[in-house]
This record gives structure tokens, C-alpha cells and sequence, in this order.
């Protein structure tokens, strides 16, 4: 007999509902399920499965729970919590671990939450659905937290806070992922504009002349860009690692952030160097050397000395996971000492990326003395320039491509299928922005598609809106993000859902915003109060509800307000206002009772309003609970997405 992995010693179960528990054993196999005192029966099937269910359970625990095939030894599961239980799925902001999250060092030695735990999902791409995972329940301690959904960890940390009951967190994400790899074909095939979708990805995988054309595209690209595995060392081999560099062909970068957003807009390799004043306390001692994340690969050295290094063939994370090196005591003198840092990108962005408090070096042994601090100005100096690598053609079908419709519900999701949970916490859109326009079908499919799959109508189901990101606008205009955080906003007409705005908390340069701790918080406070009822905290920041042209100016009123609305910082700032024309010029705006006036002297017969419609607009509207309002935009004139 075999048991789901999800079945597994440390697991949550959802209180409060019927919990189904399922495996495999020799048909016609009768199963008993016990636990608490409580027992469900079973019949294995002609194919092996069986599934029992067991009755609703209070929250408590430990438990154990017993699986029996009649006259066989029972399998034993220990350690088993009942409280709440949350999916948690999206992209690779969801998969972002909290050894990257903002005072990540602080937060994971905090992170002693034995009644927290995470069950991390393996990423699989199939195109059947798959009826197993593999994994394990983990439980929430120092030692194993840093590899944590970070969002996921602050969302379930906020829930126990306030309920004092176990949390369960499913982590099923996958970095640079679409939403139609997360939905079932039949969820597609429910919406008829995405029915073409479906007809597309069954040719490919019906016809051999197309599966050849995708792959022989794919490696064409492979070979022409990727396969530039491991450039020669040319710095190494030049001296850039050593203590007495040339000055000459270095320039200057800013520690963290990508260098591609500082003037050199190409992949490849970058050197970075810092010099680091040690004092003469120091000298002898091992010291612990932290340089943040390196997008993607990095060859790190110390007074010239190979210190260590971390790639893509190491952990698909590389990317994002921070790095932490020993100095041998015997590099280490006093005064002038030199870190250089060699790092690889082969495509997107590469550079030191940090965060800037995991940019320090210090005594090893000491929790006394204070770091140093490594975030700041840089030399740099490029190795190799691959120039501007073009996104990869859609990969042939296959275990490592996650982006074809529905192969990652096959292989990340159905698995899952039907454990008892509370509901969802979804972190996505960014690899869906070029059909911004597409995602407002698109995206209630997959949340409708979910529902279905677990047989629960009104499954919660929460989900984050785009973070402010990239340079700021200096003038009104269109923006794809813009329509991407629309089309999440209109998910929220379906019941039972709840969007976290982020647009106050991400990074110019950064697509991955390492304050996870607020977006976990109002994805918790969204639960809190919707589903749990807890008065003391509040669901939303102002939503837009409605607006009236008076004269020369437009009056919108909010849902929301949560005791009134709020500039931060002085005078609002991302309105734009419109006449019939359509041509957006920033306007002037104040905050009237529950209402927020809009005008401009340059627009006479105003039509529309716009608020945040850019990337990284400048939104300072609030509630006074804190909570930042959505964007939004009062017309509905013609998409630039598709």
C-alpha cells in the first residue's frame, strides 16, 4: 500500500471540513483511516486508488494518523497538525525563498514557528496529469525556513499570529511562468476565446513536423546564445582578482541592482570589485563574507583567492539565492583588502542583486563586532558582452519546458488534488503581460478551473497585483503592467476572492521587490477578515468605485476607505486626467470627504481619470489602515495588450 506524498509525517490537515485521504493498494483492498478517533472506510479501485473521508476536525494536534489495507501492517503517520491550509502558486515571485527577502538574516533566525509548515511541490511540466508528487512536510525552524516561500512563510505567520492555529503551506511555483501552464485543459477549453490555445499546443504535440520545427527553432537558439557555458576566466587570467588590479578600463556600478539597468544593456560577464578596509582586530580571525544574489552565477575571490561559487547547474535558484562564503583567517590582513566578485548571465538581467542587508562581511566567530557593510559603489569592468539575448522560442514539449497550457496543472497541480484547504494564495502575471488584454479571460478561468478541480464553488482564492516596477514615468502614457494589474483588479468580481496591492512596495530595477513581508501581511489580512471575521484588521486598500464629471473636474469616489482616505507624503501624486481627445496630462488632485477631485487647468471638459496607469507610477493614495488604493482607470479605451 502506498499513501499520497501529501500523507506524510509533520502535515497539516484543514480543519473544520471533510478531509479526504487517498493511496494505492491492491484493488479491491479494503482501507481503514484513523485519526482522533475518528475512521473512514475505503475500497481500492480496478486501477489500485482508493479515497476515504475522513469527518471535519478541530484544529490540535499532534496527532497520529493510521492507514490499514485489511490484514496488513498499518501505516503510521506522526507529528499530524489540523488548522488552516493554503495553496500557494504563481511565479517566481511566490518561489522568491525568504533567504532573499528584505532583513532576511533577522527573519530566519526568528523563524521558529514549529506549528508552520511547508510542503514544497517539485517542479514537473507533463502533459498528462500526473496522480503523485514527491516532498515532505516541513516544520518552520531556523534550519530549514531560509528555503521557505517567503511570501508564502509571512502570509502563514500573520494567519497563526491572529488565529493561534497550525498553518499548512502547499508551495507550487515555478519562476517566469504563464497562467495557462497552471490551468487545466479542460479550464481552457471552458473559456471559448482561449480555445485556440488549447488547438495550438494539440498540434504541436499531434504532428511531427511540428514538434521538429519547435524543437530544431529551440536549439537553434540554444546553440546561438545559451550554449556559451562557462566563458574562459579571461579577468582571473589578467590579474582582476588580485590586490594590485589595474585601475585602467574600470568604471563605477551601484551595489545592489542589475547592470543592466546602469548602462550596459547586454548579457554576459561582469567583474565586480570592492576594496575593504579590515581592522587590524580582524587579522588571523575567519571571517563570514555575504555578497547577497547573483543573477545568475557568480566565482567569488578574497585578496586574489578563489572563495567559492554558485551556478545555475547548481540550483535553478542560483539566480535569487544569496550567497555566504568562509575567508580564511590567512587572507585576512589589516587595512586594504580586495573582494572581487566574477558574475554570469546568459540572458535577462545579471548583476549583484542583493538585498543590501546581506551585503556584509565580519568575523566568523564574533556575533559582537560589527559588519561591514559591502552595499555601495563598486568597480566593474565586463569580461564578455553577449549583447542583447532575444527571449527563447517556445521550448518542444517536455519535462523541463513549464510553458505550454496546462502542462504545469498536470504535473504541479493535479497531484494536489483534492487535499483540503482553505484556498489560494497566487503571485503571477508578469510572464503574462505582453496579453494583458487576454488575462482578464484568462485569469478567472484558472480560478474557476481550481474550484472545479476541488469540487468547491467559493474556494478562496488571493492573489497579489503587479509591484511598481522599472523607471518611472515622466509623463502620462500606456502601460502593459497598467492593463496586467486591470485585469487582476476585474478578477475580484468573482466571489470569494481578495487582491493584494503592491504598487507601493517594489523596486525600480528589481523585478523580484524584497519586501515580501507586506505582501504577505495583506494577503493574511485579506483571510483575516473575509473568511475569519477579525474586525482589527482590514481586507483592502481603497478599490475605485464610481466617478462624476463636475465642470472642469471629475469627483471618484472609492469602496474601501477604512476611516477615510490619505496622501502620503504631501500632495497626491499619479492622477492623470483626460478630455475627449485622450491625451492624458498629470493633474492636480485633493482628497474631499471620502472622494478625490481631480483637475487641470490643461483640460477644460475632462472624460476620464487614470490613477497609477504606468509601471512604476508614484501612488501615495491610502486608507488609514495603511493600505495603498489599486490603480485604476475610469475609461475603457482600446488596449495596447493583446
Amino acid at each position: 500500500m502506498k499513501l499520497a506524498a501529501l500523507f506524510s509525517d509533520h502535515m497539516v490537515l484543514q480543519r473544520d471540513i471533510p478531509i479526504p485521504v487517498w493511496g494505492w493498494a491492491e484493488p479491491g483492498s479494503l482501507i481503514t483511516v484513523e485519526i482522533a478517533g475518528l475512521s473512514a472506510k475505503a475500497t481500492a479501485g480496478a486501477d489500485g486508488k482508493w479515497l476515504a473521508r475522513l469527518p471535519a476536525l478541530a484544529a490540535g494536534g499532534p496527532h497520529t494518523m493510521t492507514i490499514q489495507e485489511h490484514g496488513s501492517t498499518p501505516l503510521v503517520v506522526s507529528d499530524v497538525l489540523v488548522g488552516e491550509v493554503w495553496l500557494c502558486s504563481g511565479q517566481s515571485n511566490m518561489e522568491f525563498p525568504l533567504s532573499g527577502a528584505k532583513n532576511a538574516t533577522a527573519e530566519i533566525a526568528a523563524a521558529n514557528y514549529p506549528s508552520i509548515r511547508q510542503f514544497k511541490v517539485p517542479q514537473t511540466a507533463d502533459a498528462n496529469p500526473r496522480s503523485d508528487t514527491q516532498g515532505a512536510w516541513e516544520v518552520c525552524t531556523p534550519d530549514c525556513a531560509y528555503d521557505f516561500s517567503a511570501v508564502a512563510y509571512f502570509h502563514g505567520r500573520e494567519l497563526q499570529r491572529h488565529l493561534d492555529v497550525p498553518v499548512g503551506l502547499i508551495n507550487s511555483s515555478w519562476g517566469g511562468t504563464m497562467a495557462e501552464a497552471w490551468t487545466s485543459r479542460e479550464g481552457l477549453l471552458a473559456e471559448p476565446s482561449l480555445h485556440a490555445m488549447v488547438a495550438d499546443f494539440e498540434h504541436v504535440l499531434s504532428s511531427e513536423e511540428s514538434l521538429r520545427e519547435c524543437r530544431e527553432k529551440f536549439v537553434h537558439w540554444d546553440q546561438t546564445y545559451i550554449k556559451r557555458i562557462s566563458p574562459p576566466n579571461l579577468g582571473f587570467e589578467q590579474g582582476w582578482a588580485g590586490l594590485d588590479a589595474s585601475p585602467e578600463g574600470w568604471g563605477h556600478i551601484n551595489v545592489p541592482g542589475h547592470w543592466n539597468r546602469s548602462g550596459m544593456n547586454f548579457s554576459g560577464v561582469v567583474w565586480y570589485r570592492q576594496e575593504v578596509d579590515v581592522p587590524s582586530a580582524w587579522v588571523g580571525q575567519d571571517l563570514q563574507l555575504s555578497i547577497g544574489a547573483c543573477d545568475k552565477a557568480d566565482w567569488t575571490y578574497f585578496n586574489g583567492e578563489f572563495l567559492g561559487s554558485l551556478t545555475m547547474d547548481d540550483t535553478p535558484n542560483a539566480w535569487s539565492t544569496p550567497r555566504t562564503y568562509t575567508v580564511p583567517g590567512r587572507l585576512v590582513r589589516a587595512g586594504k583588502n580586495v573582494l572581487a566578485v566574477r558574475v554570469y548571465s546568459h540572458i535577462y538581467d545579471g548583476g549583484m542583486t542583493g538585498p543590501t542587508d546581506l551585503l556584509f562581511i565580519k568575523p566568523a566567530a564574533s556575533s559582537q563586532a560589527e559588519a561591514i557593510s559591502l552595499a555601495g559603489t563598486w568597480t566593474c569592468r565586463a569580461e564578455h558582452d553577449f549583447g542583447i539575448v532575444p527571449p527563447a522560442p517556445p521550448m518542444p514539449p517536455g519535462p523541463e519546458n513549464p510553458n505550454m497550457p496546462w502542462v504545469l496543472y498536470a504535473g504541479m497541480i493535479a497531484p494536489l488534488v483534492p487535499y483540503a484547504m482553505r484556498g489560494a494564495i497566487w503571485y503571477q502575471g508578469e510572464s503574462n503581460e505582453g496579453r494583458a488584454h487576454q488575462y482578464r479571460t484568462l485569469f478567472p478561468a484558472l480560478i474557476r478551473d481550481w474550484r472545479r478541480l476541488w469540487g468547491q464553488d467559493h474556494l478562496h482564492f488571493h492573489f497579489v497585483q503587479l509591484a511598481n516596477f522599472r523607471t518611472p514615468p515622466e509623463k502620462p502614457g500606456e502601460s502593459l503592467w497598467a492593463e496586467l494589474r486591470e485585469a487582476q483588479t476585474m478578477a475580484l468580481a468573482l466571489p470569494d476572492t481578495a487582491m493584494a496591492v503592491a504598487i507601493d512596495i517594489g523596486e525600480e530595477t528589481d523585478i523580484h521587490p524584497t519586501n515580501k513581508q507586506d505582501v504577505g501581511r495583506r494577503l493574511a489580512w485579506s483571510a483575516l477578515s473575509e473568511i475569519h471575521g477579525l474586525a482589527d484588521v482590514t481586507p483592502s486598500g481603497p478599490i475605485y468605485k464610481s466617478c462624476q464629471v463636475e465642470g472642469a473636474q471629475i469627483r471618484v469616489a472609492f469602496d474601501h476607505l477604512d476611516g477615510g482616505l490619505v496622501a502620503r507624503g504631501g500632495a497626491l501624486k499619479a492622477f492623470a486626467i483626460a478630455g475627449a481627445d485622450q491625451a492624458f496630462v498629470w493633474a492636480d488632485a485633493r482628497i474631499e470627504g471620502d472622494a478625490v477631485v481631480v483637475s487641470s487647468e490643461e483640460v477644460c471638459a475632462p472624460v476620464a481619470v487614470r490613477y497609477g496607469w504606468a509601471d512604476n507610477p508614484p501612488c501615495n493614495l491610502y486608507n488609514r489602515a495603511g493600505l495603498p488604493a489599486s490603480p485604476f482607470r475610469t475609461d475603457n479605451w482600446a488596449p495596447v495588450g493583446r
